[in-house]
């Protein structure tokens, strides 16, 4: 079988193309940068993983890309916007336009991961842009099976990575430091993922996806600090404050820290799996713990590294 995965060179990418090497998939992977993604054919035997040089808007490529595939997964996504690359150009109109490649070729399955919080009444645009990318992908293509994870967290990720930097300071600010998450382990989405795949009869189901704690932000940064044997002080950030600071960073080509669209997010709803939709029990997964779990990654912040005492 032939899988073609959008953004299959980000961080999911390389986990589910493991996963689905292992279950003798031949994988597609478009990335706008392929040779610095040549590391991911070590995770196969030679031939099982192709990488395709595609950009954004591109459509007759994606659709060279897409033609003959059984399985079509979207990984495409941005935390925050720049000059180039809109909320909604990446998170609407490539969804639809993947659906609608799907639905005039032999695609069995399209398998879109949003984002828990995607809703078309949120001030945010990350969040509406996610909505309407759910939307056009199910209207345009039946077979679609939407994703939804809560904060997703591994080795390479942006959150725990980031907070082990900021360590360096006396005082770490935190904005919205009661907003509640439900973390999950990367490895855990990839399989989450792979047995969307595979299950039967779950076309136009959408899976609400978070691990197996619920945790405020504050708390998860005081467990990050904890894990590598930091001392710091964790302080509330006013959030009128936080939208001030962020609407002069977001003139920067890279946010430092936090968008005033992300200061939207967390004005909201909690980042927690709502049950109002089909969740990791329907997949048969039993996710792993991330604050243990990120020990096994976090040890490189600790003073002493891997040597030094727990």
């Amino acid at each position: 079988r032939i899988c073609t995965i959008l953004g299959g060179g980000g961080f999911i990418g390389r986990y589910l193309v493991r996963n689905l090497t292992k279950k003798n998939f031949r994988c597609i992977l478009t990335t706008r940068k392929p040779f610095q993604k040549g590391y991911l054919k070590t995770q196969a035997t030679p031939g099982a993983i192709e990488l395709l040089d595609w950009t954004p808007n591109n459509f007759k490529d994606l659709k060279e890309a897409i033609k003959n595939s059984d399985v079509v997964v979207n990984l495409i996504g941005i935390l925050f916007e720049t000059r180039k690359q809109k909320f909604f150009d990446i998170h609407s109109k490539i969804p639809e336009a993947i659906a609608k490649i799907c639905s005039e070729t032999d695609v069995k399955k399209f398998i879109h991961v949003s984002a828990i919080g995607a809703n078309d009444k949120s001030k945010s645009l990350y969040q509406k842009s996610k909505f309407l990318g759910e939307q056009k992908a199910l209207e345009n293509f039946k077979k679609t099976v939407i994703l939804r994870p809560s904060v997703v967290c591994g080795p390479e990720d942006n959150f725990t990575n980031l907070f082990s930097k900021l360590s360096i300071l006396p005082v770490i600010p935190v904005v919205g430091k009661n907003y509640k998450f439900q973390p999950i382990l990367v490895s855990d989405v990839a399989s989450s993922i792979l047995k969307a795949i595979e299950i039967k009869n779950n076309e136009s189901k959408i899976y609400e996806i978070g691990g197996p704690k619920i945790i405020s932000f504050g708390d998860m940064v005081k467990s990050i600090l904890s894990t590598i044997n930091k001392k710091r002080f964790v302080v509330e950030m006013p959030m009128p404050i936080a939208k001030i600071q962020s609407s002069i960073t977001d003139l920067l080509p890279f946010p430092p820290i936090l968008t005033r669209d992300q200061c939207e997010i967390l004005s909201e709803a909690d980042n927690v799996v709502s049950n109002n939709h089909l969740t990791l029990k329907d997949l048969d997964i039993d996710p792993k713990d991330v604050e243990e779990e990120m020990k096994k990654w976090l040890w490189r912040y600790k003073d002493g590294g891997q040597f030094a005492k727990a």
